[in-house]
């Protein structure tokens, strides 16, 4: 990974956003529940905050650097949702199962989802085949921990949802019953690939739940009869950065500084506790230091198949016995490392030796799993 510093061209791209999901100004859904432009702040204040640490956890799996720009909430109809998606995405549904309930989704276009996998899984441009979308689970799983921990200290509560789940399905095809939908869009760029947009999807009452605990935003109170004004101050010129709209304007380092017009007013720095994440992957350490291991050998075994014998058929064997796997024949052999599983392939021959193909990759869930 590089040292982390964004060129102005990255700040631009991030800014500004990809431009693949853009819904316009906000609607009016009637029937749904209310969310104020207050309500909507007060959300996406809370998921700004999210934003360093799952940019942190993209960049340990993807091992290059990956920046979040400002995110963006909006409250639309389902039907608003439908016409902005491509006509095929990648679906990573994860449904709260403790303190909220409903739907909870995430949407990346083709192109972000085969961006992660490939550099997940150290190939170039994969097909979204089963290893592909297992590695974009694991992805999502670990960018979502943040954002589930801040929803449950804002509501006081634990907030728990059930493990992603990733497909490729046709939009038509995409889990979203509510009527009125909440999506929060994440500008993402990874260095050296083209910036894109990833979409959380929420109902409205999933997002009045969250903010039931929350104080809401302290109003300015009117001045006093006879009280004076203090001086208007010019602000000194200064570069300018680029936005989005409906966005504040921020610093190119995206903590989160807002500039006023008038007389500066220094906001105390008040940060909300980050949790570490209850999902299954390597502490961050091993990732940092995966180099000092390059030249550590290591064990590669490729297993044919297995069986089991009793005691005295073991001793009765003999010169010409002939022992019968619990493998067919044409079937994939296993590539172990250190006795671990990690893929599967054919046997070759390769001049006068026996090699092997390799033909699958198992995904980066069942090997966490099965270093357990």
């Amino acid at each position: 990974m590089s040292d982390g510093s964004l060129t102005q061209d990255e700040i631009d791209a991030l800014l500004q956003g990809s431009g693949s999901f853009d819904f316009g100004a906000k609607e009016e859904t009637p029937g749904s529940p209310t969310l104020t432009p207050a309500h909507r702040s007060q959300f996406e204040g809370i998921i700004q905050k999210t934003v360093p640490s799952q940019a942190s956890n993209l960049s340990m799996l993807v091992t290059k650097t990956a920046n979040f720009g400002p995110i963006k909430v909006d409250v639309i109809t389902r039907d608003r949702l439908m016409e902005a998606l491509e006509d095929e995405i990648v679906q990573v549904t994860m449904p709260f199962s403790e303190g909220l309930s409903g739907e909870h989704l995430y949407i990346l276009p083709e192109s972000l989802a085969i961006t992660i996998a490939s550099l997940m899984m150290g190939q170039e441009e994969i097909e979204l085949n089963e290893a592909a979308l297992s590695a974009l689970q694991e992805a999502i799983g670990q960018i979502s921990g943040p954002v589930l921990t801040a929803l449950g200290d804002a509501q006081k509560s634990t907030v728990l949802s059930e493990p992603p789940n990733a497909s490729r399905i046709a939009k038509d095809s995409l889990g979203v019953t509510s009527e009125t939908v909440v999506v929060v869009t994440y500008p993402i760029l990874i260095e050296g690939e083209m910036p894109a947009d990833m979409l959380e999807v929420y109902t409205p009452e999933q997002i009045l739940a969250v903010l039931s605990n929350v104080a809401p935003a302290a109003q300015p109170r009117a001045a006093s009869p006879g009280a004076q004004s203090a001086p208007y101050t010019q602000p000194s010129a200064g570069p300018t950065t680029a936005r989005m709209p409906g966005t504040s304007p921020v610093a190119p380092g995206f903590g989160g500084a807002v500039f006023g017009g008038g007389a500066a007013m220094q906001a105390p720095n008040v940060q909300s506790v980050q949790f570490p994440n209850l999902q299954p992957g390597p502490p961050a350490a091993e990732h940092g230091n995966i180099s000092l291991l390059m030249d550590v050998y290591m064990e590669m075994t490729v297993e044919l198949g297995r069986t089991k014998k009793l005691i005295k058929e073991i001793l009765g064997m003999g010169e010409g016995t002939i022992i019968e796997l619990d493998k067919l024949a044409g079937e994939p052999v296993d590539i172990l490392v250190n006795h671990k599983l990690i893929a599967k392939g054919e046997v070759v021959v390769i001049d006068e030796n026996f090699g092997v193909r390799v033909t699958e990759i198992v995904s980066p869930m069942e090997r966490m799993k099965d270093l357990t």
